[in-house]
């Protein structure tokens, strides 16, 4: 399973290499949000969270529909500016439907789930479609959701002043912290592009990024089956700190071609027992349940959106399910009527650091 962006025909100056402050305060808001993937900056992250003034720290849960599960395709640019703030203006000439779109993306299992045609602003069946998706979600996404197809600039407006608090609040002194290690990165990945060719950049960006024998496409090696194309826009890569072990692919239609990679690999886990090992092999040996654990990675999800997801038979996926709580992966708890099956993701770090960061590609 892979994602493949077709280079068939691009100029090597086409490839791009960048660092952008929006892509990467959009890491860190993930970090903060889902820290159970970022383990190692933990630290980080509660020292933040007691820092915040309380209405920031409510802004930030209630917008996090933007960068919890799937990042926004517009916080990760296809054209980094030097500051945050322009590459906000830059938001901000989005038109709204298109804004909208990217904001109610969710990412489930194979498919990420777009409303391009009709739009949910114009449309009764993709306005419900998306208000069901964030339902699922959780009580502040379904609000957040409601709030943004009803009034697109108040929340455009809010969202932005959010990312400027932010800025003041922890995100300048961490950029400044992060400025230089990028900076070297981008050399090297602009050095090799330059005298060695893009095959050579790509391999120094991660292991699962190379580029095809033909050379007309790159090759993403993630849980999922996409295919995009770059001809007339290019391939732009940012590089991350904070978004480690995450490798994030900007793909879906209208949108140029965006990865933004980690510039550090993940320490490694401590050692488990043979037996936890041998049996939580055994639960994740099976396609399917790799698939619905790259899901649950991204949070919590109920059997119904796990099934639409991957197109199965809820009693399918239920089975699955069955075998990886078993396993002690997963937990389940009921919302209401809804019950959300939730990623023991220490456990599966402990199972092994390269399926982890399988999973959380």
């Amino acid at each position: 399973m892979t994602l493949r962006i077709d280079i068939s025909g691009l100029p090597s100056e086409r490839l791009r290499f960048a660092a952008s402050p929006l892509a990467e305060l959009t890491a860190m808001l993930h970090v903060l949000a889902e820290t159970g993937h970022h383990p190692q900056l933990a630290g980080w992250a509660g020292d933040v969270w007691a820092g915040l003034r309380p209405e920031l720290a409510e802004r930030l849960r209630e917008a996090e529909f933007l960068w919890r599960s799937s990042q926004a395709d517009f916080l990760v640019p296809a054209r980094p500016l030097p500051t945050l703030a322009e590459e906000l203006d830059d938001v901000d000439r989005i038109d709204d439907e298109t804004y909208v779109t990217a904001a109610l993306v969710t990412t489930c299992g194979s498919n990420r789930v777009y409303f391009a045609a009709p739009s949910p602003l114009t449309d009764a069946t993709a306005r419900e479609r998306a208000l069901d998706l964030a339902q699922a979600r959780g009580a502040r996404q379904e609000a957040f959701a409601e709030r943004l197809l009803a009034d697109p600039a108040a929340v455009r407006a809010r969202v932005r002043q959010t990312l400027e608090q932010c800025a003041e609040a922890f995100f300048d002194a961490a950029w400044r912290g992060v400025a230089v290690q990028l900076a070297t990165d981008l050399r090297l990945k602009n050095d090799l592009l330059k005298r060695e060719g893009i095959r050579a950049a790509l391999a120094s960006v991660s292991g699962a990024v190379t580029l095809a024998p033909d050379g007309d496409c790159i090759i993403v090696d993630k849980l999922q089956d996409k295919a995009t194309a770059a001809h007339g826009t290019g391939v732009t890569f940012i590089p991350s700190v904070f978004g480690s072990p995450h490798l994030v692919a900007v793909h879906a239609p209208g949108w140029q071609p965006v990865v933004q990679y980690p510039v550090a690999e993940p320490s490694p886990s401590e050692p488990v027992s043979l037996e936890t090992v041998t049996l939580r092999l055994e639960a994740v040996a099976h396609p399917v349940r790799l698939r619905l654990l790259r899901t649950l990675a991204r949070g919590p999800h109920t059997t119904g959106e796990l099934a639409h997801a991957w197109e199965l038979s809820p009693p399918e996926v239920s089975r699955h399910l069955a075998v990886l709580r078993r396993a002690g992966l997963l937990t389940a708890r009921r919302h209401g009527r809804y019950v959300r099956y939730t990623l023991n993701l220490p456990d599966l770090t402990a199972l092994g650091t390269d399926l982890l960061a399988a999973v959380l590609r």
